[in-house]
């Protein structure tokens, strides 16, 4: 299981003192809007499913709270389709890692069941991906995506 033990979160230290980094990385041809679905979709389950990555919740000066944000911070950065499917690969094979994915199938389905018959039919090495969402310790992380530029 990836994720931060309690004694781990430390959400006074900088982002970069956190052990694990979590990057998006989506497919930057992808119209505004698909592109923000995509990232939006992978961190809803990357947030599921990874312990402590967020943080505590905000409480403004009248009261009213703000839900907890990423406390170590997440990087959502842009890849060609082809490097894309490359990354999430490489992070798919390291057990170090946690990878939630974005089939293109899921923006092209309006039925959750379509959605899982057609990635069902569809070999590994014939899915696109618009979106992937890594959490992993930091150096080899940024070794896998240091040199992809912010989704602009």
């Amino acid at each position: 299981m990836i994720g931060f033990t309690a004694d781990e979160i430390d959400q006074s230290a900088p982002t970069r003192a956190a052990r694990l980094k979590w990057v998006v990385v989506v497919d930057g041809e992808l119209p505004a809007g698909r592109a923000a679905n995509a990232a939006i979709c992978t961190a809803a389950a990357t947030t599921q499913a990874v312990s402590g990555l967020l943080g505590a919740a905000a409480v403004d000066a009248d009261g009213n709270p703000h839900p907890g944000l990423p406390w170590a911070g997440c990087t959502v950065l842009a890849a060609d389709p082809a490097t894309l499917r490359t990354i999430r690969a490489k992070a798919a094979a390291r057990a170090d890692f946690f990878v939630a994915d974005m089939p293109a199938a899921a923006q092209h389905t309006r039925v959750y069941s379509e959605y899982l018959e057609t990635v069902g039919r569809t070999a590994a090495d014939g899915l696109d991906y618009y979106a992937v969402s890594i959490v992993g310790p930091r150096n080899p992380l940024d070794k896998l995506v240091g040199k992809l530029p912010l989704l602009g």
